[in-house]
């Protein structure tokens, strides 16, 4: 019994070792990834109401303006972490903590 183990073959199969990293797409990780693709839809949006009411050049404008404004908000963000919460500074005092 001793040699049928030994010589049996266990199968072995490769086991992909990014399952706890973030999704990352062209430098945009986990959530700003909809972020950007939110900013970049509301940019062509934009560039398409502004070239109707006011002309090509204003269209342009509006959209290289909201591009960017998304891709620096959006990369200062991402800095911070993917899980980043509201940090309050200062001293707080709880006067309350336990009723009687």
């Amino acid at each position: 019994m001793a040699a049928e183990l030994k010589d049996s073959q266990y199968v072995s199969y490769p086991i992909f070792k990014g399952l706890q990293k973030p999704l990352e797409f062209m430098g945009i990780q986990g959530r700003y990834i909809t972020w950007a693709a939110c900013a970049v839809g509301g940019a062509i949006l934009g560039f398409i109401i502004v070239y109707c009411i006011l002309g090509f050049v204003a269209g342009l404008i509006v959209l290289a303006v909201s591009l960017s404004t998304g891709a620096v908000l959006i990369f200062f963000k991402q800095k911070k972490g993917l899980h980043t919460k509201k940090e309050d500074h200062g001293v707080f005092i709880y006067s309350c903590s336990h009723r009687m």
